[in-house]
């Protein structure tokens, strides 16, 4: 499947002998589903119908779309003149300057008062056309979402992988983690018992329940079943914004719970760029549908 991003732009053009419209769409990442038409009132009604065939194409997002219109360069606005309200004016005129010369320019005559009456909202031609420039907005929509949607999903594997890379340091460290512990643990035993009347027995006891408490494998184990369950979701596509989110979530817990156990400084300078890499990814996922 694919992965869409949030950000994208589609535009989309129809002419006619009359007409010229242009739709765009623009996109940015929403929490949900977010529509805002700028547009002339005359198609006030094509509204829901392009609304639902948006909804249709998306998960999520906010969208901005821009539909305009105007008079293809075959025609002009001479072309709506009323030539019966321009003769009425002038025959009438003329009896009312009684044979004085009249001085008439062309363009006078484009004032609202002589154009033919013509209800655009009722033109189908129009309403067609904005449908289709409209269909073919969404289309480069699509396109350019999925584009940015494979960018991200490159940019979030990279870091995946470099997250990964300091997680197998760590998965290494922890071999000899808890024995280095132990070891300097039983060092110092030996160094104080014959200073100080130590119970031996409840010595190893507590130095068996602190181990308990450094033993990081469990976190380890659970890391890298998050990290499987992201490269499933990444490389499945559809709708995962908000999936990555909570394993990130999840790894950001797990991450900060070595870092809290362990004071053994590669492990620290480890979880600290595991931490950076996480952010990396959250960052991008959160441009995902």
């Amino acid at each position: 499947m694919t992965i869409y991003s949030m950000t994208g732009f589609g535009r989309g053009e129809e002419e006619s002998d009359k007409y010229i419209v242009t739709v765009e769409i623009k996109s940015v990442n929403h929490r949900f589903k977010d529509t805002r038409f700028k547009m002339s009132s005359l198609f006030n009604s094509l509204e829901l119908d392009l609304k639902k065939a948006l909804f249709n194409k998306v998960k999520r997002g906010s969208f901005d779309i821009y539909i305009n219109f105007k008079r293809a360069e075959s025609t002009s606005k001479f072309d709506d003149i009323d030539e019966s309200k321009v003769k009425d004016f002038v025959d009438k005129m003329k009896s009312m300057l009684s044979g004085e010369s009249l001085m008439i320019k062309p363009t006078d005559f484009l004032r609202s008062e002589f154009l033919l009456e013509q209800d655009l909202s009722k033109d189908t031609e129009l309403s067609d056309m904005v449908v289709k420039a409209f269909d073919k907005s969404l289309d480069n929509l699509m396109l350019s979402r999925e584009s940015e949607g494979k960018k991200l999903k490159e940019v979030m594997s990279k870091h995946k992988s470099a997250y990964e890379d300091y997680y197998s340091k760590i998965e290494k460290l922890s071999v000899t983690f808890q024995a280095n512990v132990e070891e300097k643990l039983r060092k110092r035993f030996e160094e104080y018992k014959s200073e100080m009347q130590i119970d031996q027995p409840r010595f190893l006891q507590e130095v068996v329940f602190y181990l308990e408490k450094l033993d990081i494998h469990e976190e380890i184990n659970r890391i890298q079943a998050h990290l499987e369950k992201l490269d499933g979701i990444i490389q499945g596509g559809g709708e995962v914004g908000r999936q990555i989110d909570f394993l990130i979530q999840e790894l950001n817990r797990e991450t900060n719970t070595i870092g809290s156990k362990s004071s053994v400084k590669e492990i620290s300078d480890c979880v600290v760029q595991m931490k950076v890499q996480l952010e990396k990814i959250r960052e991008q996922g959160l441009n995902l549908e």
